[in-house]
């Protein structure tokens, strides 16, 4: 799939491209006797410990559906990563298309009317169709809940 921003095609990368990259779950391997593992922590000069700089991904949200859809099926850090690739690929094609909307139709913000006609735009048939009902469904559910 290609999305088109500013008027210049991004070839997209998908999971299924990559069946090698999904493996079933395996049992954690036992400790044998007398192995240890090194712990290294990264120290400052006064003693410290050094904070980890926070990366933001949608591993975790994966994660949770992955195990909601396929409880027996884990992701391989590759997998992951691509995924993580993949969201953000069409979270910026999404936003760019309604920003593209959103100045054809001279407004200055942008409306669930015009991300609704960028997934229409972006996405093929069947798939525009439930995402925009998900969308719909989200929501109407985070409304009802203020």
């Amino acid at each position: 799939m290609d999305c088109i921003v500013h008027g210049v095609a991004k070839s997209r990368t998908l999971l299924s491209d990559f069946p090698f990259l999904i493996e079933p779950a395996k049992s954690a391997p036992s400790p044998k006797k007398g192995s240890k593992k090194a712990v290294t922590k990264a120290q400052k000069k006064d003693g410290k410990k050094r904070k980890r700089s926070c990366k933001e991904s949608y591993s975790m949200y994966v994660y949770k559906v992955l195990k909601q859809v396929h409880p027996d099926i884990s992701i391989s850090s590759k997998a992951m990563a691509i995924m993580n690739s993949f969201i953000n690929d069409i979270s910026e094609c999404i936003a760019g298309e309604a920003s593209c909307l959103m100045h054809y139709n001279k407004h200055s913000t942008i409306a669930s009317r015009e991300i609704q006609t960028a997934l229409c735009l972006l996405l093929p048939g069947e798939l525009a169709k439930h995402s925009v009902s998900e969308g719909t469904k989200a929501v109407t559910k985070y409304t009802s809940s203020k």
